[in-house]
């Protein structure tokens, strides 16, 4: 069973944060933290990248509160070579998932038009580097079946499915099946 044409929501977990893949921006691009306004930047890459879910103003309240501080230390924006943000990601926390304090990998897009440019790899160190550096120990992310490209990201960076029952046994396994190479493609016959 594929489950990758519907949004079904997965969630997956990596139990520790040591050894992060390393990948640095390419050229013309920059990173920078939280700064009060970026809500309206946060809303805007959502909009036009999240096809998945209702994307509001006050999903950004709702999600990360009001706190700039915090949001300063966790939240990153992607910044193109004329510094207009184009990608955002967030190293949240939940402290009560699984009966555990976890750091969250929460909220990652790019706009439709950088995507696929080499950003996704430096934005996941970013987000990972610092919720180990914010003491987090492990972490979790939330995704959908449909966004095969960030479930494949996400396993290149060590997340692992997290399987709850027999129905995500079975969502897992045709995703794995989806992702796996198709021999007749690496081998040039088509």
């Amino acid at each position: 069973m594929s489950a990758a044409g519907e949004a079904i929501p997965v969630k997956m977990v990596r139990e520790d944060l040591e050894n992060i893949p390393h990948f640095n921006l390419p050229a013309g691009y920059s990173l920078r933290a939280y700064e009060p306004g970026d809500e309206a930047h946060w809303l805007g890459i959502h909009l036009a990248a999240d096809h998945y879910n209702s994307i509001t103003p006050e999903l950004f309240q709702a999600q990360f509160g009001s706190d700039p501080v915090s949001l300063a230390q966790r939240q990153f924006y992607l910044l193109d070579a004329e510094a207009k943000a184009i990608g955002t990601g967030t190293a949240w926390f939940n402290d009560h998932f699984k009966g555990r304090r976890f750091g969250r990998v929460h909220w990652v897009a790019i706009l439709p038009e950088f995507q696929r440019h080499g950003l996704a790899k430096p934005l996941m160190t970013a987000i990972c580097t610092r919720l180990r550096e914010l003491g987090h120990q492990r972490a979790y992310l939330t995704t959908a079946t449909a966004r095969l490209p960030a479930i494949k990201l996400y396993l290149h960076f060590g997340f692992v499915p997290l399987i709850a029952n027999q129905t995500e046994e079975v969502v897992w396994r045709g995703l794995l099946s989806d992702l796996a190479p198709n021999p007749a493609e690496s081998d040039g016959s088509r």
